[in-house]
Formats: structure tokens, C-alpha cells, sequence
């Protein structure tokens, strides 16, 4: 069994699925549209538990997935889907105490998610030129509890990276041919290169750019996800679909 902590992040879901993302802070509330709950009495409370606001409504109190604290963060940009993101760790081997950089932090979703999956003993290593996003991923990263994972460097990636070896690069930017020489020297041989971009032009150009380089074994592909609603006698798919977010680009950087 689990229960609740102070300082734990939770999720307060409602049976109509609206949930609230909090800290446990003790003496804090969180007031709804369905009432008020204290967080002193939901300290030290099973996880999975129902609890009731001041005005007997019910809310379950849970552990938040990943795509729950991404689904979530503060964003001033366009970030990277549950969708793209799980296959992202998937095709670039991120694991425990790996050492993974990255250019384009933007709002920090992608860093969020290597920060969990490299470990208390890995580093994330992200990469941008705009203190503005910085500042909004730090304090992502922050209420997560994330950050002593992740450096954050403010940095023109045109005058290249610190460092050397890394195990991935992920590269997120507008124009990343134009960075796969630096990226290249960043990277230990036979090490993974990952790319997102939303155009097929901008493919082409970094294909050309790949191979330039020394990398290898080029793949390109597309992720698209579709939710069905969850009601056992009328099962169909949901009106909506998460369709094209982005073209994903993957590729190995070999010795010559």
C-alpha cells in the first residue's frame, strides 16, 4: 500500500475525469467548482482512496502518469506529445544514468520525460537561446521535482556544445541542419540523433545534412493516435483525433 506524503504531487480526479494536479503542501486547500478539499486530510491517505470535498463530492486521489504531468505543464510553445515522446525513448535507448542532451527546450515537455527516464544517476542536458522558455521549463521541472536532474544552458547551438560522448541528442529547432555538425561532435560514436520536425521539406534538408556528417541508417515516420470512447454498449472512436503533431527523425552516427 501507498499513502499519501507531504510535499507529494497528486492527482484529484472527479468521476466526470476533470482532475487537478497538487502538492501536498500541509495546511493548503484546493478549492473547486465541486467544493473543498484539505490536503491535512488527504496526508497520510491511501492513494486510489475516495475522498469528499466540504460538499460531498467525490474525488479519487491518484499518482500522476507522465502524460498526466505533461498534459499539464505551462507551456509558451507547441510541445511534444505523450504520443511522440514514449516512442521517442523507445527508438533512442533512454535508460538509467545515461548522459542525454538536447536543443529546444521550450516548455520542458521532452525534458520532463528524460529527466524521469535517465535516473537520479543520469544528466539531461538542454540547450536554448531563449531565457524566457528556460525560466518556464525550470519551473516545470521544479514542481515535478526534476530539476537536480537536468542542467539548463542558454546558448546560441550555432557555437556548438560542452560536451562530448553524450549517449542521444534529441534536436528540436526550426532549421537542424543547419546543427548536425555540432551535434555530431557532441555525441559518442554509434550513439542515437533524434529530430522533430512538421514539414516534409525540412526532412529532406536534414537527410542531406545526416549524411554530410556520418550518420547512418536514416528512419522517418509519423505518430498518429487514435482514442475510442470507453463505454462498453456503444464502443466507437472519439470525434477528435491526434493526428499530425510532427515528423520524427532518427538516425546513428558512425565512424568513418
Amino acid at each position: 500500500m501507498t499513502f499519501a506524503q507531504p510535499g507529494d504531487l497528486v492527482q484529484l480526479v472527479g468521476k466526470d475525469q476533470n482532475y487537478f494536479l497538487v502538492t501536498l503542501t500541509p495546511g493548503g486547500v484546493l478549492e473547486t467548482h465541486r467544493g473543498i478539499l484539505k490536503f491535512d486530510d488527504l496526508i497520510g491517505r491511501e492513494m486510489g482512496s475516495e475522498v469528499l470535498t466540504h460538499l460531498s463530492h467525490p474525488f479519487y486521489l491518484l499518482s500522476p502518469s507522465t502524460d498526466d504531468l505533461i498534459r499539464d505543464l505551462r507551456r509558451n510553445s507547441q510541445i511534444l506529445y505523450p504520443k511522440d515522446l514514449g516512442f521517442i525513448l523507445l527508438k533512442m535507448a533512454i535508460g538509467l544514468g545515461q548522459t542525454v542532451l538536447e536543443a529546444g527546450t521550450g516548455s520542458g515537455s521532452l525534458t520532463l520525460t528524460l529527466a524521469q527516464a535517465v535516473g537520479p544517476t543520469g544528466r539531461v542536458i538542454s540547450y536554448d537561446q531563449r531565457e524566457d522558455m528556460q525560466k518556464l521549463a525550470r519551473k516545470n521541472l521544479e514542481r515535478v521535482g526534476l530539476a537536480d536532474r537536468v542542467t539548463l544552458k542558454l546558448r546560441d547551438i550555432a557555437e556548438g556544445f560542452d560536451e562530448a560522448e553524450a549517449d542521444a541528442f534529441f534536436l528540436d529547432v526550426p532549421n537542424p541542419w543547419d546543427y548536425v555538425g555540432q551535434v555530431r561532435r557532441a555525441l559518442r560514436g554509434g550513439g542515437f540523433f533524434g529530430c522533430l520536425v512538421p514539414t516534409t521539406n525540412q526532412i529532406s534538408n536534414l537527410l542531406v545534412a545526416l549524411s554530410r556528417e556520418a550518420f547512418a541508417f536514416p528512419e522517418v515516420c509519423e505518430i498518429i493516435q487514435r482514442h475510442y470512447k470507453p463505454v462498453a454498449d456503444r464502443l466507437r472512436p472519439e470525434d477528435r483525433l491526434t493526428a499530425h503533431t510532427g515528423f520524427l527523425i532518427f538516425a546513428r552516427p558512425i565512424i568513418r
